[in-house]
């Protein structure tokens, strides 16, 4: 698989992987939505998505082992019967969607997500838990189908009123267990070829040292300034995606 991939898709995949991890390294999150939509400018759609579930599962378990302490389990246990509803609607889905309908959803998807974020709205805290029902479906289908479930399960954390260092350590288990149900999915499709295999690992340096060049960086920019910055690069790629 990498040696049919040209020289401009190998610099340019590990940039975006670059970029990707570093933000993740300083957010704790938002790997999967820089990614996947800018790889799938240089790389088949079908194998970016299950590249950057890999790749990020592998990203939140790392995290979530050095955090065990502040995860909120009730705060998880009553998303993952629905997270887990949501994978299998989005398998079946797959088998039948075109590689193109999936990128033009993505695109609207992330032009979504860029203006919501911008537009300032925040849940207030103490969301009931009966919203953990969508964001499970959601967050299911979504990061199923596009490696991106994460903005549901930020905002329902978000509220539900959890400290930092609850949310950052809850956000990265439920991606964990929401990751598991997505992993069997490819695998059980016959995604995870030998071939795909020596490409995660190929990769894995990348999002190791970029996670931690991130994770000990304090930038200047303002948490505003910096989603801000996110979400316009967001928009700008999930416009071209419509476009492509």
């Amino acid at each position: 698989m990498l040696e049919a991939l040209t020289l401009y898709q190998l610099v340019a995949s590990a940039a975006i992987l670059a970029v990707a991890y570093f933000v993740r390294g300083i957010a704790g999150f938002g790997s999967g939505l820089i990614a996947v939509p800018l790889l799938a400018f240089v790389l088949p759609f079908p194998l970016v998505v299950p590249l950057m579930i890999m790749l990020d599962y592998l990203a939140s378990l790392s995290q979530g082992m050095s955090n065990r302490e502040d995860v909120r389990w009730k705060e998880i246990v009553p998303l993952i019967p629905f997270s887990l509803i949501g994978v299998l609607i989005a398998m079946l889905f797959l088998t039948q969607a075109d590689a193109l309908v999936l990128i033009k959803a993505l695109g609207g998807f992330i032009i979504f997500y860029g203006l919501f974020t911008l537009s300032g709205f925040s849940p207030k805290a103490g969301a009931a838990r009966a919203w953990g029902v969508l964001a499970g479906l959601t967050g299911g289908i979504i990061g199923t189908l596009f490696g991106t479930g994460g903005p549901f399960y930020v905002s329902y954390f978000s509220a539900r009123g959890l400290d930092k260092a609850a949310f950052r350590a809850t956000l990265t288990t439920m991606f964990l267990m929401d990751g598991v149900w997505r992993l069997v999915g490819y695998a059980v499709s016959g995604r995870f070829t030998a071939d795909f295999l020596v490409m995660v690992a190929a990769c894995l340096p990348i999002m190791v040292l970029f996670m931690y060049i991130g994770g000990h960086v304090h930038t200047r920019l303002s948490q505003a300034a910096f989603e801000r910055g996110i979400c316009v690069l967001l928009i700008g790629s999930g416009m071209a995606l419509l476009l492509k």
